[in-house]
């Protein structure tokens, strides 16, 4: 096929469908270079090339994220736990190999398709995780303090994840496919906008009601009505546990940030400043994600709030040794007798 077909067909068709290496450039004319680069703008899914250095970092680090919450799940049995934190990452890995493989190949569909889906609905899975660890402080401060009871935290909060997640899921098909077919996005982006903005009351709403409990904590010890299980005494006195606290609330915070931004992105629209803004994507996406899943690698609620009271393991500080029912309790175990123990008298 000669240059001038090329051209044409890629006018037709997309650049997807031909191999614009085998053009040669010093066979047109000046008016066909531009036509070429036209095409090129037009077809493109990408306006600019993914950078290699910066995606590969972000899948490294997600991927070795995965394996640590791997490893540290089937240590400390935290089942839930690693199996959200496990699929989160492992999606996260796949949408920025969609970004290498764009990085390669601008002008194809799949990759476009693969990173927008993937790196859209991926920290849902992470919030679900966090959500779950929500439940289990109730239990260990006290799930008399609390408004309502524990397993209703995990209840609510994956329900909302779960309609975000759909929501996300769904409009990032459905503007993507736009995007490629060169048909308009609005629906699809109105769809995501709406999980994005779903999952961002879902994560405030979060942190309101974990400010809210942690609240009536205090106002209880301040008014001598406190009654904490002494079960916990040297759980909630270890600085592990103290730093799982502080852990979990900048991860929140920075998925939180990270969905803000992502809100505020398409919001403009597909052809917007900030979506074409790589470094601004790299920072607030990918880093803000990587920390947030790399904080909870170094402070997993296995290691932060199990590993000393696991049946077997050193006894606690005080010298005391704990029955079944009280800190021995592997509280992110899903064994019905274990997840009952901490509601017996």
């Amino acid at each position: 096929m000669d240059t001038s077909s090329l051209v044409g067909l890629a006018n037709e068709m997309d650049l997807s469908k031909i191999d614009i290496n085998k053009i040669d450039m010093s066979k047109l004319t000046p008016e066909q270079i531009q036509q070429l680069e036209e095409l090129k703008n037009r077809f493109r899914t990408f306006d600019y090339y993914p950078s290699l250095a910066m995606n590969g970092v972000l899948l490294s680090l997600f991927a070795i994220s995965l394996i640590l919450f791997t490893i540290q799940g089937i240590k400390y049995r935290t089942w839930p736990f690693m199996i959200a934190m496990c699929l989160g990452c492992a999606i996260e890995v796949g949408g920025y190999a969609g970004r290498i493989w764009a990085h390669f190949d601008i002008f194809t569909p799949g990759p476009f398709l693969l990173q927008i889906v993937l790196l859209t609905i991926g920290p849902a899975f992470l919030a679900a995780g966090i959500y779950l660890c929500l439940s289990q402080l109730v239990v260990i401060f006290g799930a008399n303090i609390s408004r309502i009871p524990p397993k209703a935290y995990t209840y609510i909060f994956i329900c909302c994840d779960l309609i975000s997640l759909v929501l996300q899921g769904t409009g990032g098909g459905i503007a993507s496919q736009a995007a490629v077919k060169h048909t308009s996005p609005n629906l699809g982006t109105r769809i995501m906008l709406a999980g994005l903005g779903f999952q961002v009351g879902s994560l405030g709403l979060f942190l309101l009601l974990c400010a809210e409990y942690a609240f009536r904590v205090i106002r209880a010890n301040r008014n001598g009505t406190l009654n904490l299980d002494p079960a916990y005494l040297s759980l909630r006195s270890s600085k592990r546990f103290k730093c799982f606290l502080l852990a979990l609330t900048a991860s929140t915070l920075l998925i939180l940030s990270r969905c803000i931004f992502r809100v505020i992105e398409l919001s403009e629209g597909w052809k917007g400043h900030i979506i074409k803004n790589q470094v601004l994507f790299f920072v607030l996406e990918g880093i803000m994600v990587a920390l947030a899943v790399w904080i909870l690698n170094f402070f997993h609620p296995g290691l932060c709030i199990q590993e000393k009271y696991l049946p077997g393991k050193s006894s606690p500080s005080d010298g005391s040794y704990l029955s079944p029912t009280a800190s021995s309790v592997n509280v992110f175990r899903t064994d019905p007798e274990m997840a009952a123990a901490p509601y017996r008298a």
